[in-house]
């Protein structure tokens, strides 16, 4: 934005020494500069127009009126009023905000006619006494910082609580926010009823500022959350080595509420590191085990969601490795933590309240300060190295992944022959060399992810049962990325093909399905 025009009063010399000090502050000083010019009429080159049409001009122009009001009146035209006294009441004409400080002195020692003056400011508005320049730049400082807050160009609370500009309540899912009333309910016992209206619950999480949403109302409940902040996108990407190196194998850019990319996120990790399926021994539903432990990773991306800096431009990071996951986002830790006191019992600090209070009612969070330390014990137990955080140019989670010998690992991406006719080469060969098959043969429609539903699936499973048991949130990318693909490459089918709709629709392995998953458990571990 431009910077705002300031427009200093008083030509007289009595106040020489503070309008100089004045100009020097408001341009040396690196808030005021950045949104504030000061005009001062002793500025202006020599031209061709009458004095007092220049500096009246300049008042309806400016952007802020301050006036300096002393012991004179200054020259006095025809009419008997002075240049500081026209231009005061061109600046109420002119309906501009209006700065105004007054040299403290005995009313006995001013001008009559400036005591009718400041009088007459003091019917209208409320204005300021200094003695010396340093307490009018005191003054003044602190007059146009709050005039940047009330403008809501510079804040002083939290980035969730401000408003979001230019949003309205239309922008806002009501569906949404219905979803999450219940969501919370069952979690938390949240108190509003599920017929509560939007309004009701915007009004219970104090996501309001008069009638207008918040950032936080429109990063957990927007419509379309990035049309209003830009880089509140996550960015996952995943590489084959241990460095960021093109081409990147698999790329995605999330974008929707908090909600939204937190399980889309996880979901896009999941999807790409090994994954282990266990018997029903110990009960009616096999265990399922990831390299690295889920909520682990929950935590690490629901962390970088919640607390990031959303005033940056830069997006949160997941960056699959081979050997570890890195979480970063564009933000750093409150000055009551560091990075030793993050592997010790913590108070919480949440860096956006208003955005972690909804995250914890709908169980994605904990408070207490107590992420980091299950991250920690989640590793541990899971025979991992403990998580490594870091803090340079935004805040880094390291999740390192378990050492597999490339033999042991079914291969991800080998070649690009038709899926047709390389299902119908496993198919010939399964009863050979099946595990051989699908290291060397399966095309990239065999993917990791057909991989985990064939070892998930037990039986006749619901959508939802096997959507469970992979432990994935998100339904859409759940059917997108390993239901569908599963069911084209012949490994899963229908129970009721003719009705893909009906509500006893459940799916189970193929034969070729089976026999992979077969050869696929008898791999060592």
């Amino acid at each position: 934005m431009n910077p705002l025009r300031v427009f200093i009063s008083s030509v007289q010399k009595e106040f020489a020494a503070e309008r100089a000090a004045l100009r020097t502050f408001l341009t040396g000083d690196p808030l005021m500069r950045r949104f504030f010019a000061p005009f001062l009429f002793e500025d202006l080159p020599a031209a061709d127009r009458r004095a007092d049409h220049v500096y009246l001009d300049e008042v309806a122009a400016c952007d802020i009126y301050l006036g300096l009001f002393g012991l004179e009146y200054g020259f006095e035209d025809a009419q008997g009023v002075s240049p500081t006294h026209r231009e005061f009441d061109q600046a109420t004409l002119s309906r501009k905000p209006r700065l105004i400080f007054i040299k403290s002195a005995d009313p006995a020692s001013r001008n009559p006619k400036m005591l009718a003056l400041i009088r007459q400011a003091e019917s209208q508005l409320v204005r300021r006494s200094f003695t010396a320049a340093p307490e009018l730049i005191s003054g003044v400082y602190a007059a146009l910082v709050q005039y940047l807050e009330d403008k809501e160009l510079i804040r002083s609370g939290p980035f969730d609580a401000s408003p979001c500009l230019r949003a309205t309540l239309a922008d806002l899912d009501e569906d949404r926010m219905r979803l999450f009333i219940r969501r919370a309910r069952t979690a938390r016992n949240f108190p509003l009823p599920e017929e509560a209206t939007a309004g009701e619950l915007l009004t219970h999480l104090n996501l309001l500022v008069g009638n207008a949403p918040s950032h936080a109302a429109m990063l957990l409940f927007g419509r379309q959350p990035q049309r209003f902040l830009l880089s509140s996108e996550v960015k996952c990407a995943h590489f084959h080595g241990v460095e960021v190196a093109k081409p990147i194998p698999s790329y995605q850019v999330y974008k929707g509420t908090v909600f939204d990319l937190v399980d889309q996120a996880v979901d896009f990790v999941l999807s790409k590191i090994n994954l282990r399926v266990g018997t029903r021994e110990a009960g009616p539903e096999a265990p399922v085990e990831y390299e690295i432990p889920r909520d682990a990773v929950a935590e690490a991306v629901v962390n970088a969601v919640a607390h990031r800096d959303y005033t940056s431009t830069g997006s949160v990071q997941v960056m699959l490795f081979a050997d570890r996951l890195e979480v970063w986002n564009p933000g750093t830790l409150p000055p009551s933590l560091t990075l030793e006191k993050l592997r010790q019992a913590h108070g919480s600090v949440p860096g956006n309240p208003l955005l972690a209070e909804p995250l914890y009612l709908a169980r994605y969070i904990e408070r207490m300060g107590t992420g980091t330390g299950d991250m920690i014990r989640r590793c541990r137990g899971a025979g991992l190295p403990e998580p490594a955080f870091s803090v340079s140019d935004g805040f880094t989670v390291t999740l390192w992944r378990r050492p597999v010998p490339a033999t042991r690992e079914v291969t991800r991406e080998v070649g690009r022959e038709d899926a047709r006719e390389v299902t119908h080469q496993v198919t010939h060969q399964v009863t050979h060399q099946v595990t051989h098959q699908v290291t060397h043969q399966v095309t990239h429609q065999v993917t990791p992810e057909v991989r985990q539903v064939v070892l998930a699936m037990h039986g006749e499973m619901k959508r939802s049962e096997l959507q469970a048991a992979l432990g994935l949130r998100d339904p859409v990318s759940f059917r997108r990325v390993y239901l569908v693909p599963a069911v084209e490459t012949g490994l899963i089918e229908m129970t009721i093909p003719d009705k893909p709709k009906s509500s006893r629709q459940r799916y189970r392995l193929t034969a070729l399905g089976k026999t992979i998953r077969e050869n696929l458990a008898k791999k060592p571990e």
